[in-house]
């Protein structure tokens, strides 16, 4: 026994080490080409929607990435994905192209979810339910660390506009090696209604567990726009990179000190009570953060409590759509979360990028903030009857 748990938890580590590689490429890539196009003299909207090439590549991906996990197993789904990453990191200084990168950002978002994919569907269908909110933390914590850091990283362009790219590209290798040391396992089979094809399972899934879903969409629109829009808005106001990337940084960080508690919290009082107080919280930190923009110093502590709110809304979502989805169809329920979350990393430089260049006038962070209230009131008015897991009938 002690040496199953002793594999059980290496295997742990292992998830959660390559997630956190991941957080970092993601949360040095959204920045760093952001800057470099803003520099270059690339308009806002061109800009923002060069981002949603990582999101896209996600979408395009999702309808065709359960049936290989289902058959294959976890493993080779992430030594495929982890493949996809860090070879298009190391593409990246070849050739300084819109369009190039953009297309290197797809594959690395297929990439990116397939890890994610896989890596959530495997933690949350072997981890045990009275520890499910405490183990998501953790992987929401290994991410949060790694996108923390990320940032940190990009002031590296004034040393070579290359050097970032490379670093990234060798710490994914030196993580997606890692993979090797696991033993490969499938999902549970499926049963009953679920077995009767893909669109039936998210049909039961959505019945199940819709409201799951909006967590992940925020926390995407909150990534997306933070780090690939952000930046283009400091700079315009008059900040330097090194004190946007302090700042981004400080949004992580705020995040990371409150995965853990606010997953056991949600263990004991319900996932959806800390949810609605998170969102509330967080609308009322970005409603103020846009009227202290004159302060970088304030802009940053400010990021940070915001950070400590809203920063756990991805493993939150996926943790309450473990509570509320049948076991079998967790890895359908992964599949929606990535999804939404792709939904929301695309609208928000999508629509970031237009409020940027046709709203002048307004800060910003209200567009944050009204994203994260209008979430709240449905998890208000909508979310009652979903506290519970339901059964099959």
């Amino acid at each position: 026994m002690s040496v199953l748990l002793s594999y059980e938890q290496r295997r742990f580590l292992i998830l959660v080490i390559i997630v956190s590689i991941s957080g970092f490429s993601q949360g040095m890539l959204l920045p760093l080409i952001s800057i470099i196009f803003e520099t270059d003299g690339v308009s806002s909207a061109l800009n923002g929607l060069n981002a949603t090439g990582l999101y896209i590549g996600t979408l395009l991906v999702s309808p065709f990435i359960e049936h290989p996990l289902r058959k294959y197993g976890y493993k080779p789904v992430i030594v495929v994905g982890g493949a996809f990453v860090f070879a298009s990191l190391f593409l990246f200084p070849l050739w300084k192209s819109v369009v190039f990168w953009f297309v290197l950002r797809m594959l690395i978002g297929i990439g990116d979810h397939a890890l994610h994919f896989a890596t959530q569907t495997w933690i949350t269908s072997a981890t045990p339910h009275s520890k499910l909110g405490k183990s998501m933390s953790i992987y929401g914590l290994s991410f949060g660390v790694g996108f923390a850091v990320g940032p940190l990283f990009v002031p590296l362009i004034q040393v070579s506009e290359s050097l970032p790219f490379i670093i990234s590209s060798l710490l994914c290798l030196v993580a997606w090696s890692l993979v090797f040391f696991v033993k490969n396992e499938k999902p549970e089979a499926l049963k009953g209604d679920a077995s009767n094809g893909g669109w039936m399972r998210y049909k039961l899934v959505f019945r199940y567990s819709w409201i799951a879903f909006l967590p992940p969409f925020v926390y995407g629109f909150l990534e997306s726009s933070l780090n690939a829009l952000f930046p283009v808005y400091a700079l315009r106001k008059g900040f330097d990179v090194s004190m946007v990337s302090i700042i981004l940084a400080a949004f992580s960080i705020g995040a990371i000190t409150t995965q853990i508690p606010l997953g056991i919290l949600g263990d004991k009082m319900g996932r959806r009570k800390v949810i609605i107080g998170s969102l509330i919280m967080g609308t009322l930190l970005f409603g103020i953060c846009s009227q202290l923009e004159t302060s970088a110093v304030a802009v940053a502590c400010v990021f940070a409590l915001a950070g400590m709110s809203v920063g756990s809304m991805f493993s939150l979502g996926i943790t309450y759509m473990a509570d509320l989805t049948p076991k079998e169809l967790l890895p359908t329920g992964n599949l929606i979360c990535g999804i939404f979350f792709s939904i929301g990393s695309l609208s928000g430089p999508f629509l970031g990028g237009l409020y940027l260049q046709f709203i002048e006038q307004v800060s910003f962070l209200v567009l944050i903030a009204l994203v994260l209230a209008i979430i709240a009131l449905i998890y208000i008015v909508f979310g009652k009857s979903t506290t519970k897991q339901l059964e099959f009938t």
